[in-house]
């Protein structure tokens, strides 16, 4: 049996494009001799549609796209798309309305709807929110060939691989004990640095431990916050990789099924990426490109301030976008070093973005005029150093208001954990891209893409120096709000700052145990109380990438009118910040 996986890019909630995809894919298969199509995990409507699931008549258009979609697909082809259902026991047995499903479609009908039996609560998921968990367990015979169907987190319940036991049930061992020849899981995994290999690790340890042979197929994509990879792949009974899809991108893979042996046979393999930094370039570059396109923007523009932050951001923006869809606004102080424009200048050249200076001096000055009263017998603090940021802050909305430009923020997810960033300032935009990139992996990822060049990350054959200028890199980081700033004024070494907060934030680790790590309790517990009083920042700004398991995004739900971090920390002292409110 030949077997096409459908690594598809949906838009959420264009039903009538996204059936279009599907219908399209299925035509080219059906010419290609495919006897069954995988499409992932609600490929219908695109995942995750939230609380669109809410709305009866989105859920009802759902329902008419899928039959038409059924009736118009070619003979002798059997697809699987992923649909919702509606519970029609939801009244009587009190259960959601809704089954997060998988339809079998084929002669022009929906055969059946396959239901999701595990439903994931935790970080950017919410599933018991909408749907009813499914009760049987999911197969089908086609061509006399038993295959088991199980959705995205139905894969996610092997305790030996796990350590643990997340559900009652495991799905892949009961299709297991039933026999079926063959088990698919059709997914909408979100990305997360490091996932990739252990989504492979895992359903070879699944595909040895019961003896089957698996089909994992992934969404592809950026939604919102939420950046999904791709790299489907396909394992044999003896759980060794025979097909993986490219990342990051659409593709279209073809697996044969031996009847015969009951097992796979080798395909095509798509290469693994060789590093962790060239794995998050991509999912940035996809997750800018997608987010402006399905918002419907073609251009974007961001603030140049000669800083790594910066830096990286427009060299993502240019790679999604293309350069002459991108504009660098340089907006320097009376407090900018000469090598903050010349750098961001070199850098806007490296890139060939278009770029322009508007000084903000004049306007610094109207601004003191206005307060002088009003400021009379205070010190220079923050509330004026937040000035300057606010003023580039609405010059950038102005050009995006103006021009229709998509306003990239550029603060790193160090920053944003400690509240070092000004409300209204530089947190303004309509993507926060690198917002949950440590600054750390910031100055990694520009190291890293020097080393590609500009050939093979641009293709500019011509001139293949560096995208990023030396000197943005080796400098000491710095907001140059105040004469001679520079962040560690405020802020421990990022290389200190950075493995406190993956402890506390990523790891769950207490204070106690931070300190235990090498690390000083007095910074610890200032870092701990800064994270807590930024939570009100966090809930302003806008949307980011999601490429770690513990982002500030829809996974992040911490209260703002809390004082539990602050007073339970180590030493519970009232340390003073510089926070940049």
């Amino acid at each position: 049996m030949k077997i096409a996986i459908a690594q598809l890019n949906p838009t959420i909630g264009d039903l009538a494009g996204n059936a279009q995809k599907i219908l399209d894919v299925a035509k080219y298969v059906a010419s290609q001799g495919g006897r069954l199509l995988l499409t992932p995990e609600l490929s219908l409507c695109g995942y995750p549609p939230r609380d669109l699931l809410l709305n009866p008549c989105f859920v009802e258009n759902m329902s008419l796209s899928l039959q038409q979609l059924a009736k118009d697909l070619p003979p002798n082809l059997a697809v699987l798309v992923g649909t919702v259902e509606r519970n029609l026991q939801a009244s009587i047995s009190g259960g959601k309305n809704l089954f997060n499903g998988i339809a079998w479609l084929e002669n022009g009908k929906v055969q059946r709807v396959f239901h999701k039996r595990l439903l994931p609560t935790y970080d950017v998921f919410d599933e018991r929110r909408y749907f009813e968990p499914g009760l049987e367990v999911n197969y089908f015979s086609l061509d006399g060939i038993d295959i088991g169907v199980t959705i995205c987190e139905d894969l996610w319940n092997d305790e030996e691989f796990l350590g643990k036991r997340c559900y009652a049930n495991n799905p892949i061992a009961d299709l297991s004990i039933l026999g079926v020849d063959l088990t698919l899981n059709l997914s909408a995994s979100p990305y997360t640095v490091g996932k990739l290999d252990f989504r492979e690790e895992m359903l070879s340890h699944s595909a040895v431990r019961f003896q089957q042979p698996i089909i994992y197929v992934n969404q592809v994509g950026g939604n919102d916050d939420l950046l999904f990879d791709g790299r489907s792949f396909a394992l044999n009974r003896q759980g060794e990789l025979i097909s993986r899809a490219k990342g990051f991108d659409t593709d279209l893979l073809f697996v044969e099924f031996d009847a015969e042996k009951r097992d796979l046979v080798l395909g095509s393999i798509a290469a693994k990426y060789e590093c962790e930094d060239e794995e998050i370039w991509q999912a940035l570059v996809l997750g800018v490109g997608d987010y402006a396109r399905k918002c419907k923007f073609s251009k974007a523009v961001l603030g140049l301030s000669g800083g790594i932050d910066s830096s990286i951001v427009a060299a993502i923006a240019t790679a999604a976008l293309g350069k002459e869809n991108i504009l660098g606004v340089l907006m320097p102080s009376p407090y900018s070093s000469e090598h903050s424009i010349s750098d961001a200048l070199a850098l806007g050249e490296n890139l060939g973005i278009e770029t322009t200076i508007l000084p903000i001096g004049e306007l610094m000055a109207g601004y003191d005029k206005t307060l002088g009263k009003l400021f009379a017998g205070t010190e220079f603090g923050i509330a004026e150093e937040n000035i300057q940021s606010r003023i580039r802050g609405n010059l950038l909305m102005a050009v995006a208001n103006k021009f229709g430009y998509l306003l990239l923020s550029t603060g790193n997810k160090s920053e944003m954990a400690v509240g070092y960033c000004t409300l209204y300032g530089d947190m303004n935009g309509g993507l926060a891209v690198i917002s949950d990139v440590p600054k750390s992996r910031v100055y990694s990822l520009c190291r890293w893409l020097n080393l590609q060049g500009k050939n093979r990350i641009f293709g500019n054959r011509e001139d293949n120096g560096e995208i990023i200028p030396q000197n943005v890199i080796t400098k000491a980081p710095s907001a140059e709000l105040k004469p001679g700033q520079i962040d560690e004024d405020s802020l421990p070494s990022y290389k200190v700052l950075d493995d406190i907060l993956q402890r506390l934030i990523n790891e769950h680790q207490s204070a106690a145990e931070i300190i235990a790590a090498g690390h000083n309790p007095v910074i610890v517990d200032r870092i701990i109380q800064m994270v807590a009083r930024a939570e009100f920042k966090r809930r302003q700004a806008p949307p980011g990438l999601k490429i770690t398991d513990r982002a500030f995004g829809t996974g992040w739900r911490m209260p703002i009118a809390s004082n539990w971090l602050i007073k339970n920390s180590y030493q519970s002292q009232d340390f003073t910040t510089s926070t940049l409110i």
